[in-house]
């Protein structure tokens, strides 16, 4: 079937450069797939989780936002942060997760709730990754 190259950056690192099978990226839209030879596509991140297969095992990296870019079989994702399941610090997101709910609970007139939303989300889906290695 053949591979293409995926490369995970954000404006600190790059967080995966490999050749994969495929990968599955958390579009504004919906989820999509990238396989080798795919069409050229240039599409919007939401917060969530982009699988990827590297000899039939499938690996996670969570993604913050931002943009996948395919052209000429290499899928670029920039992203504004970034990190492998593997490398997800659970206690830190757990912390993170229990701050954005008591911030949203509170709902006080000086937070920014849609803020809160995005934090409460992005700690989710880290927990929901780290549980998935």
């Amino acid at each position: 079937m053949g591979t293409l190259q995926l490369e995970v950056v954000t404006p600190d690192k790059t967080v995966v450069s490999t050749a994969v099978e495929m990968a599955v990226c958390p579009g504004v839209e919906g989820e999509f797939g990238v396989l080798p030879q795919h069409v050229s596509l240039l599409s919007a991140l939401k917060i969530g989780g982009l699988r990827y297969r590297i000899d039939g095992k499938d690996e996670y990296v969570f993604i913050s936002g931002g943009f996948a870019d395919v052209n000429n079989n290499v899928l670029t994702v920039l992203a504004e942060s970034a990190e492998r399941a593997a490398d997800i610090d659970t206690a830190r997101a757990l912390a993170a997760k229990e701050r954005a709910e008591k911030r949203i609970a509170e709902h006080a007139d000086n937070i920014d709730m849609t803020r809160a939303e995005a934090s409460l989300q992005r700690a989710v889906v880290r927990l929901q990754l780290a549980q998935s290695r």
